[in-house]
């Protein structure tokens, strides 16, 4: 890193020539891309990139200046603030709301990474981010409702902004962004993730149930989608069956979750295993202690959901990840076994064997 150039570059963007301003907020964009040295160098720069945006003579002015501020966010938590208390949140939130499309997504872009400090999550929400982001997400670019979701997940996490979030009503617009995006990609992640956090809330399960193909683009997640995105997936399903067992069961089993949910028993994470198999244990024909000829084994419980399936290909998926079930099941009783058949040492043995000996005599 040259201080030469971190002073020449300083000195254009504090010029009143326009051009120089414009030079100096481009070279800054460049120079910040992966650097964290020069976006702390150009910490000086914040207020005057924040007074480009105020007093734009045009669009690309705004760009210009936006990118550059996005670029010394990313990474640097004293960048961040220094960005909100220069007053950008006004000029970037008017932005998010403009026609221009490249404009939106850069506004966009840039409140995504600004919601990715714990201080600066309750700031935004303040400013009334959450139902322009909601709105973008309904009506804005593909590459705008990524960044859009992902900013909601962000904010979701501090305390309150969860409510704010369901007050806008989003639910058909995240599972129109998760029907259309890849199971395994981070969208889906984000998107599975705040879906598991509303569905604690009745009205955005009966949301949920509304939006046609609702429960099975999540069923979708839980089948192909990444491991963190299935156990979001997981989470809401299960969180929608505790709620409420009657009202769910049937709408959950009707989009063909239990092959997805058997692979998990076997494959999944400690956590997930736990959390399918309560699921499936919900999702059964009877809530109710089965009879002691017909044990609450996971292989019962699932047998009973297999009988209630509709369509060949689902029931014989079924089947065949149930038998692995088995022989996971069967391998861990011998594991079992064994281990207890190894406790009894020839120590042990030798002193069983003069006990006897002792009784006999």
């Amino acid at each position: 890193m040259s201080c030469a150039i971190v002073e020449k570059t300083l000195y254009l963007i504090l010029s009143d020539d326009p051009i120089l301003k414009l030079q100096g907020a481009r070279d800054i964009r460049r120079l910040t891309k992966s650097s964290l040295r020069y976006r702390r160098h150009f910490s000086d720069a914040v207020k005057p990139l924040v007074d480009m945006l105020r007093n734009s003579p045009s669009v690309e002015y705004n760009e210009a200046a936006l990118l550059a501020l996005l670029n010394l966010s990313v990474k640097d938590e004293g960048n961040k603030k220094s960005i909100i208390d220069a007053g950008a949140l006004e000029p970037i939130i008017g932005f998010l709301q403009s026609e221009n499309a490249n404009l939106q997504e850069h506004a966009t872009a840039s409140l995504l990474t600004l919601s990715a400090s714990s201080v600066t999550k309750p700031i935004l929400s303040s400013f009334g981010v959450i139902p322009l982001l909601v709105d973008i997400l309904r009506r804005g670019s593909p590459q705008a409702k990524v960044d859009s979701i992902i900013t909601l997940y962000n904010l979701s996490t501090s305390q309150g902004n969860l409510t704010l979030i369901l007050q806008t009503e989003p639910i058909p617009s995240i599972v129109t962004l998760l029907k259309s995006c890849k199971k395994s990609s981070k969208t889906t992640e984000k998107c599975t993730a705040l879906l598991e956090s509303l569905m604690s809330y009745d009205e955005c399960r009966k949301a949920l149930t509304s939006e046609e193909g609702g429960i099975l683009a999540i069923v979708e997640v839980l089948e192909i989608g990444s491991l963190q995105s299935r156990e979001h997936a997981l989470g809401a399903l299960l969180t929608m069956c505790q709620s409420d067992r009657c009202k769910y069961r049937e709408l959950i089993l009707r989009e063909g979750v239990v092959p997805g949910l058997l692979e998990l028993t076997v494959k999944g994470t400690t956590k997930s295993k736990e959390k399918s198999q309560t699921l499936l244990r919900l999702l059964r024909d009877t809530p109710y202690e089965r009879s002691q000829l017909q044990p609450d084994t996971l292989e019962n419980i699932v047998s009973n959901l297999i009988s209630q399936i509709d369509g060949k290909e689902q029931t014989g998926k079924a089947r065949g990840l149930l038998a692995e079930v088995i022989q996971v099941s069967m391998n861990q009783s011998l594991r079992r076994l064994h281990q207890r058949a190894t406790v009894c040492t020839p120590v042990d043995l030798s002193i069983a064997g003069g006990a006897s000996t002792i009784s006999s005599t």
